[in-house]
């Protein structure tokens, strides 16, 4: 499902359009969504359908509408050092995006019923880990995939501060989702037919908000006719980081302050350069009505004003005097990883270059 957004050329415009349409609130999940392109967890051959606010699925791989996505990391309300639980993890796409905003002390898991996904998942966090350059702007929870039936986690796993399940929850399991939350925490999951928010407020105490209708395919109920057993999820331990992990994270937060600094006194003398703009294209969508009369349905395209000034469906906005570059000028200059730029430049031996790094291709 989805649709309730225009189309994107690229990831940029798609999250303008979900920021406008108010699918969008915070910074924090602007921050995140930007940082991660729809486009990379789609198979090559339908990425040009990546910007579309629609679900896709091929096989077992699936994804859900950006505006269901950007809903749900709303609503979850996501802070550093949380844990979350993300069931049926499907390509890690909302648990990488949900690792950008958890940081280094954060929990990051996920239950995928489907083994290929589970595959899937791994490649595309790989891909994200050591090509992106938005990869250096945060610090990121990696997340961790097991595969198995959600409805058959361990009953003596710990409990999580944000669990969000991808897939149609029964009315009979309700309890069973409400229980893997912490006091405080927070589930998000279809029910019936409703995308639902859960506050856990004590013990046995619950506050439950409908946020918008949604269609989702249910929950695969657990198989043993095999073996008439339960096969029970256990769900990964919580690392304690090693003191090179910790050092490391610590030496990238200090570069980060520095060069923040340095921007910081060059803007302060004057010397920071004024951001160069290109022209942006405002779209003028034309309008669809169908009429009903009698039997027959007719359908008449509507333009707005505008359109009968303009032969064009595209339009230039206009801009200041000065701000007017020639066209090779328009463009806008690739956006540069100071962070790794730092790192290098810095008197160290290149494997500790490299680790700073995080062994990154880029």
């Amino acid at each position: 499902m989805g649709g309730a957004v225009s189309a994107g050329e690229d990831n940029d415009e798609l999250i303008d359009n979900l920021k406008e349409a108010q699918y969008i609130r915070t910074e924090l999940v602007e921050q995140a969504f930007r940082a991660i392109d729809r486009a990379d967890y789609y198979l090559e051959e339908f990425k040009d359908n990546a910007y579309k606010d629609l679900a896709w699925k091929h096989g077992n791989i699936h994804l859900s509408a950006p505006c269901i996505y950007s809903e749900v990391m709303e609503a979850l309300d996501l802070q550093p050092g949380l844990s979350f639980l993300n069931l049926g993890s499907g390509t890690g796409y909302l648990s990488s995006m949900v690792g950008l905003i958890l940081g280094p002390f954060g929990v990051n898991h996920g239950v995928e019923l489907h083994s290929d996904v589970i595959e899937y998942a791994k490649q595309k966090l790989d891909f994200f880990i050591k090509t992106s350059d938005s990869f250096d702007k945060f610090e990121f929870c990696e997340p961790s995939f097991v595969t198995g039936n959600c409805l058959e986690i361990s009953p003596d796993c710990t409990q999580y501060d944000r669990v969000y399940c991808g897939a149609g929850v029964q009315k009979e399991h309700e309890d069973y989702m409400k229980n893997l939350l912490k006091v405080g925490g927070i589930l998000v999951m279809p029910l019936e037919e409703k995308l639902t928010k859960i506050t856990r407020t004590g013990p046995s105490a619950w506050e439950t908000k409908k946020i918008l209708a949604v269609s989702f395919a249910p929950l695969i109920q657990p198989n043993h006719a095999d073996s008439g057993k339960s096969r029970l999820v256990h769900l990964p331990p919580v690392a304690v980081r090693s003191l090179q992990d910790l050092a490391r994270i610590a030496i990238r937060g200090t570069i980060k302050k520095i060069i923040h600094q340095e921007a910081m006194s060059k803007a302060g003398n004057g010397l920071k350069n004024p951001p160069r703009f290109k022209r942006r294209r405002l779209r003028r969508r034309r309008m669809e009505t169908i009429v009903f009369l009698d039997k027959e349905v007719f359908a008449s395209r509507i333009s707005s004003p505008s359109d009968d000034n303009n032969n064009s469906d595209d339009v230039e906005e206009e801009r200041p005097e000065e701000e007017e570059t020639k066209p090779s000028e328009l463009k806008p200059d690739p956006p540069v990883n100071f962070l790794r730029e730092k790192v290098l430049s810095l008197p160290l031996p290149d494997p500790l270059k490299y680790y700073l790094l995080y062994y990154r291709e880029k």
